[in-house]
This record gives C-alpha cells, structure tokens and sequence, in this order.
C-alpha cells in the first residue's frame, strides 16, 4: 500500500456505483468519488439517462459515467438491474447504499403501505446490493461499501416511525456486514446525515418552528450541504479507510454531541 497521503486518498481506476446519485446527498458523494478520481455508475427511480446534472459534473471531471433507471423499491426490478450492471461493467469496487425515502405520520395512523414502501427502499435493497455486489468483491478480496444511515439510526424521531425502524435496522446491517467481511478485506461503514437541505427535509426547513428548534440544537449553526459529505464518503472509499470498519461516521454540524 502506497502510504503516501495524496495516494492514500485517490480513487483513480475505481468504479463507484452510488443509488440515488442524482440529488442530494447521494449527488455530493458522487462529486466527490469523481473528484478523487472514480467513475461514476448511478441508479435511481428519477435519474435521467443522459444529459444530467450528475453527469455533467462527472464528466467534466474527466471520469466515466453511467445512469440506470430502477425503482429500488420492486423487487424484481431491482434484481434485473444488479443483473444489468453487473454484465455491462468490468468491475465495481465501491458500493454506497444511498437511496431513501421518507414518510410522515404519526405512529398510530401510520400505514402499512408507507412501512412497506419506507422499508423495501431503505432496507430491502442495500440488503440486496451489498450482498449481490458483495460477491464479486469477496471474489476479488478487496472492496468498499458505505450505507446512508441516518441520526434516527440512533434516535426516535417524530411521525417517522417506519423510517426510524428502518435506519435503525441499516445501522446494524452495516456492524454485520463488517464482521463478516472485514478479515476478507471488504470495509463497510455507515454515513449517519444529520440535518441536511435536501428533498427529505424541505418539509422541516418549511416549518418554521421546527426549523428554529433544530438550528438551535445544531453547534454547527447551519443545516448541512450535500458537499459536505464529498470528504466523509472519499475517506470511506479509499485507502485512508483501510481500518475503518463497522463504524457509523455522523455528520451532521455537531447535533450528536449535545
């Protein structure tokens, strides 16, 4: 291993496949595998084939980029998809499980069909990715997966119960995960956001009580950016992460340690 620091941090040769690449969160990491020299492949429900605003930036940066469209929340589609990009793609060696969703209500009116929904796209899916992709790179015995977790990893919420249950339970999928595989040279971590200005929270930032109360708790002072989370995912991806494992990296301005 080349313990230089600036090869410590490069991806360059690398394929990342990040789900929900196209938009927020999933988007800064994408930037920021590109930027530190890996090819992109992104999948997501809404993500235009050609011609996006994610594949633009990754092209100007001079690396590779693919779009899948899949909704992560069919079974059978996302298995055609894995399917798909594994027989049209050399290789991939970094996996970041990103796509959520979110759904409000209170506990007691709260849904079957959001908890399905919440739990077939939040927690079905990696499941399915990290294992299916986690194959190949057992095969290869070298790897990078990272989960989009959330602070509801580590706390309750409110009117969320679905999505609270569900990061939860990715929070201790990713500790599972390494155990197996961190002697097989497989590293899995998790991201946990805090409070971040993307589609999932315009609902919060719009509420201005709510909002208040949030700032007030964040030492940071500000809600996060989807760049904030360029750094945090290429550490995670690349060789400066190589005894990082079964951890769950939050970022979220300070919101933890209060």
């Amino acid at each position: 291993m080349d313990t230089q620091i600036s090869n410590l941090f490069s991806l360059k040769g690398k394929t990342a496949l990040v789900t929900g690449g196209n938009k927020g969160i999933g988007m800064g990491m994408a930037l920021g595998l590109a930027e530190a020299g890996a090819d992109i492949i992104v999948v997501a429900g809404s993500v235009a084939l050609e011609g996006s605003e994610i594949e633009t930036a990754v092209k100007a940066l001079g690396r590779n980029f693919k779009a899948y469209r899949a909704d992560l929340s069919d079974r059978d589609a996302l298995y055609v998809f894995i399917t798909q990009v594994l027989a049209e793609n050399k290789q991939i060696d970094i996996l970041v499980n990103n796509a959520g969703t979110i759904k409000r209500m209170p506990a007691a009116e709260h849904p079957d069909e959001f908890w399905d929904k919440v739990m077939s796209v939040n927690l079905d899916a990696p499941f399915i990715l990290a294992r299916e992709i986690g194959k190949h790179l057992l095969e290869r015995g070298s790897g990078k997966i990272i989960f989009t977790c959330s602070l509801l990893s580590f706390q309750g919420g409110i009117n969320v119960p679905g999505y609270a249950a569900s990061k939860g339970a990715l929070a201790s999928l990713v500790k599972a995960f390494s155990n197996e595989w961190a002697s097989k040279g497989i590293n899995v971590n998790g991201i946990a956001p805090g409070y971040i200005a993307t589609d999932n929270t315009e609902a919060l930032r719009n509420d201005e009580t709510r909002s208040k109360s949030i700032l007030e708790r964040i030492p940071a002072g500000r809600w996060g950016e989807p760049a904030d989370f360029k750094g945090p995912a290429v550490l995670l991806a690349s060789e400066a992460g190589n005894y990082i494992s079964g951890t769950i990296l939050t970022i979220d301005g300070g919101w933890m340690g209060r």
